[in-house]
This record gives structure tokens, sequence and C-alpha cells, in this order.
């Protein structure tokens, strides 16, 4: 009998844990029940949550330990508060007593949340110290990308940060949102409209070609957790050795495509043919060509 897909898309974010940790296996920490909700939102008399748009909690994968973090699209767009960066932190803060096998973060978010900006700002900056101090005591913090609002702003970075980004082709990745960008820099610049302009600038597809993402899987929660899987033996030290290696990465990829005007340009000179079908093929299709191209296998 042939298995149902259930899309990481579609789903909530207790559903995407459900759908990737071992069944039955995972204890929420700081549940809707005990109704912490942003203190900002409610002075502003604006809709709260009890979760704050962020669930966290512990499981297995495979009958080891992890513990989870996911971000709910649906609440102000899995924007960071004061307490949704607060339940991140204590989450990676927890990893450092516990030292589970990983710590899984599945993120959508639009960055930081305009209502609390600088409770938020601060949230997120302390995410990624606790995160990095995860990754220097060899624990390995993975991320899944997927959801309809993508990974933005200091989410962003916080995904850039991970042992490792998997994505499926309906994910986005980058530093500011398409509308942040046309907001600030004016049409000329992004139409965030183009939605074909959007997805192969800040699309999975070309986030595995430049190497921002480490793998790419189908729309499908049980693919994610076989990626997960894949890396949860997985560790990189984050010594000096390793941020010069991606240092080094990242001024190839200057040196290399900083002149190219589109991602279009860009894979033409990854050397792909027919490079304007890329957004159609299939992801099957796609990985079977890309593999030989990543900018990241480049010397």
């Amino acid at each position: 009998m042939k298995r149902k897909r259930t899309s990481f898309y579609e789903a909530s974010a207790r559903e995407r844990i459900d759908g990737i940790v071992d069944r039955a296996s995972f204890r929420e920490l700081l549940p809707p029940v005990a109704r912490v909700t942003s203190p900002h939102l409610e002075a502003l008399d604006l809709p709260a949550a009890f979760d704050d748009g962020v669930v966290v909690g512990e499981g297995t994968l495979d009958q080891k330990r992890v513990l989870v973090a996911a971000e709910e699209g649906q609440f102000l767009g899995g924007t960071v508060g004061e307490v949704h960066g607060g339940k991140l932190t204590g989450l990676l803060r927890r990893a450092l007593r516990v030292a589970p096998a990983a710590v899984l973060l599945l993120l959508e978010s639009g960055g930081v949340r305009l209502q609390e900006a600088n409770a938020g700002l601060i949230g997120v900056s302390e995410v990624m110290r606790s995160l990095l101090s995860v990754r220097a005591a060899g624990i390995p913090v993975l991320v899944a990308i997927g959801g309809q609002y993508g990974c933005f702003g200091g989410m962003g970075i916080v995904a850039s940060c991970a042992d490792a980004v998997v994505m499926s082709e309906e994910g986005r990745l980058g530093l500011s949102g398409p509308e942040v960008i046309e907001a600030a820099r004016g049409v000329e610049e992004f139409d965030a409209r183009d939605r074909a302009l959007v997805w192969r600038t800040v699309g999975a597809k070309h986030r595995y070609l430049l190497g921002d993402c480490d793998l790419l899987v189908e729309d499908d929660l049980a693919q994610f957790r076989t990626a997960f899987l894949g890396f949860l033996s997985t560790r990189h030290p984050l010594d000096l050795e390793e941020i010069e290696r991606e240092q080094k990465l990242l001024e190839r990829r200057v040196e290399a495509f900083g002149d190219c005007p589109d991602a279009v340009d860009i894979w033409k000179r990854l050397g792909i043919g027919e490079p304007e079908k890329i957004p159609e093929a299939s992801t099957t299709h796609f990985l079977e060509q890309a593999r030989t191209h990543r900018a990241s296998s480049s010397s």
C-alpha cells in the first residue's frame, strides 16, 4: 500500500513535529496551557497566541533524544518577539545541559516582529549566540525550511548558522524578504510581485546551487525526517578552521558571481545546460542535473 504523503508546507507547527520525530515521542515545553504570551502585543491591544507562535520541546528521532522547535507561520508570519525568541533560546540552552543527539529547528519566519522590534532583535541575537554555543559543544543543529512564509530576517541568519539546512522546493531563504527590498529600494530593484523572480532568487533550488541549502527534498514530512536521520551523526566542530572555510566559500562566490544580475546568469556560469528550465524541473530531475554544478563544491 502506497504511503500517503504529508505536506510540510500545509502542516501546522505541531503537525510538522509529529511527522518528523518518532511517533508519540514529543513532549512540549511551555505548552499553550501555560499561557506564556507576549506582553507587548497585549499592551498594543493586539491578538496574542498562548505559544507565541513557536512550539518547543523534546522527543526522539530513531530512538535518539532530540530537542525540537517549530515556528507557526499562521501566527504573525512566524515573526520573533520577546517570548518567541526566549523560547528558542531556552531550548538551545537546555541542549547544553542535556546533550541531545541533535537540535531540530523547523523554521518559518518573516523575521523580527515589528510590534516588538527591539525585543525581537535582542531575542534573535540571543538565539544565534546560543546556537553557536550548542554547535561548539559538538551538538548538531539541523534546520528545515518549507513553509508558506519562508525564512527571512534574523531567522534567515539563524538558519545559516546551523550545521545543515534541508529545504523543499516551496521553501525560501534570505536575509531581507522581497517586500522589504522593494519597500527600501523600489520596484526597479526588486519586484516582489514577480513570483518567478522571487523564487529563482531566494528559492530552494537557487539556495541549493549556491550551497546555502545542504539537501533539497520533496514537500513531504517523511523526506524531511529521512534527511535529518542522514545528518544525525554528522558533526562539524565549530572551530577557526571551519569558520575560515566558510569565509573562503563566500569570497569565492563574490568573485565568481558578483557581476551576475540574475540567478539565471549564475546558473549559466555554473555550467548548467538550459538553465531557464530549472524552475519547472521536478525536484528529482533537478538534483540529477545540479549535484555536479553546486558552487559549494568548486575549489
